[in-house]
């Protein structure tokens, strides 16, 4: 039996980084950049107006009240057809090109437009003309062959429209990694089953494609087999075709727990089997090679919430690795016991509970009450795991201990 940190390093060991792929930016989001993305123009492209107005020449200002010609109006989408000679002015929409000789943009609740005047005429209400007022210059925000964004950036939604401003309509991105999910156990029915005498439904299955959908993996649901070494041998070598095949029951020492035996029988070289750690204990980690074509393959246990467990603390890990994630293991942060725990075990333990975040920025922790590593109603009233070391004592009211956060940041609520 290994530790945790010693089962980590012994998959990320076996984990490679996945070749690129070109996508569009919008089907690369959660994805990793392999290349960088570089602009191929400046942006804003030209000079343009921030506000609709009139283009003027403000260092030739007459002051409030004098009148000036007004020679065109600009669109946005057009192209100023004459340069602006003092006193004249051109009307402009926001987002429209300057025309030359224009420096600034008078709002058009500073101007009155000059009644029945031929040409038309504005007089302009404010004496607080500044040059560079309301216009942006050509290249502010992006010049033409800057990098906009670094390989390594994990491409988030908000990056999507400036990529699309410079011309980065597909970029290059590691390529999403593909996870076969199988679920053993003769008491298992689908999920949209009604159980009967001696049957459970399936919730480790689900579970563990919403997770690797959450990874940003390409899940394939194989579904459920039956604890039959005849049934076993097809449904797993239907899953050694991805880079990653994950196990769920089957894995420990009970009479029908098969898994490790057919694995062997099928080329899967076993690196470890049982970590020290709870619940998880059985945990199976081997690898399948055939050719050039490598397979991460993962026993966890049938149990619910040590199926969990070891997702986050070992199969995220080495997804995260394959995607390129610059950060691939979530690091543990401390966090303020409100109530307190007792700690039974002689291996870490990790427990449902409830992180929050105070008005001082710390963070306090709460262990959800739960009946044992099958209740998986306690992870409704969950955001984090929190880290127990091993060692049979009382853990008290104010004490630190380690939190594994599963989902977004803490949130200022309390649990529901």
């Amino acid at each position: 039996m290994i530790s945790i940190d010693e089962a980590r390093s012994c998959i990320l060991a076996r984990t490679w980084v996945s070749a690129p792929v070109s996508l569009s930016a919008v089907d690369a989001v959660g994805l990793v950049l392999a290349e960088p993305a570089v602009s191929d123009i400046d942006s804003p492209p030209y000079d343009k107006a921030l506000m609709d107005g009139y283009a003027v020449r403000a260092g030739e200002a007459p002051g409030c009240g004098a009148e000036w010609e007004v020679v065109e109006r600009i669109m946005a989408g057009q192209v100023p057809t004459q340069p602006l000679r003092p006193g004249t002015a051109a009307q402009i929409m926001t987002g429209a090109p300057l025309p030359s000789g224009a420096d600034a943009v008078v709002p058009v609740e500073q101007v009155e437009v000059v009644a029945g005047a031929a040409p038309p005429r504005i007089r302009i209400t404010t004496d607080s003309i500044r040059s560079e007022q309301h216009i942006m210059r050509r290249g502010t925000c992006v010049r033409s062959g800057a990098t906009v964004l670094e390989p390594g950036r994990v491409l988030r939604a908000v990056d999507v429209g400036l990529l699309s401003e410079v011309g980065c309509a597909c970029v290059t991105v590691r390529s999403r990694p593909r996870v076969a999910v199988l679920a053993t156990g003769s008491e298992l029915v689908p999920a949209q089953t009604r159980p009967g005498a001696g049957q459970i439904r399936n919730s480790n299955g689900p579970l563990l494609c919403a997770l690797a959908r959450r990874e940003q993996a390409e899940v394939v649901d194989l579904g459920i087999v039956r604890d039959d070494i005849d049934a076993l041998r097809p449904a797993i070598q239907g899953g050694l075709a991805g880079d990653l095949l994950v196990l769920t029951g089957g894995v420990s020492v009970g009479v029908l727990d098969l898994v490790p035996g057919v694995l062997a029988q099928m080329g899967v070289e076993q690196v470890f089997h049982k970590v020290h750690l709870k619940p998880g204990k059985p945990l199976w980690f081997g690898v399948h090679q055939q050719g050039e074509r490598r397979t991460l393959v993962f026993g966890l246990p049938g149990n619910p919430v040590g199926s969990l467990v070891c997702f986050e603390l070992f199969v995220a890990p080495a997804l995260r690795q394959l995607r390129g994630c610059p950060e691939v293991i979530t690091e543990h942060r401390l966090a303020r016991l409100t109530k307190g725990y007792h700690q039974r075990s002689d291996r870490p333990t990790y427990c449902p509970a409830y992180v929050t975040r105070t008005a001082q920025d710390a963070l306090t922790v709460t262990p959800v009450a739960w009946a044992g590593s099958a209740d998986q109603r306690a992870w409704h009233a969950a955001n984090c795991l929190a880290c127990f070391p091993p060692g049979k004592r009382m853990f008290d009211v104010g004490e630190s201990v380690p939190v594994h956060l599963l989902e977004a940041a803490p949130a200022m609520s309390t649990p529901g």
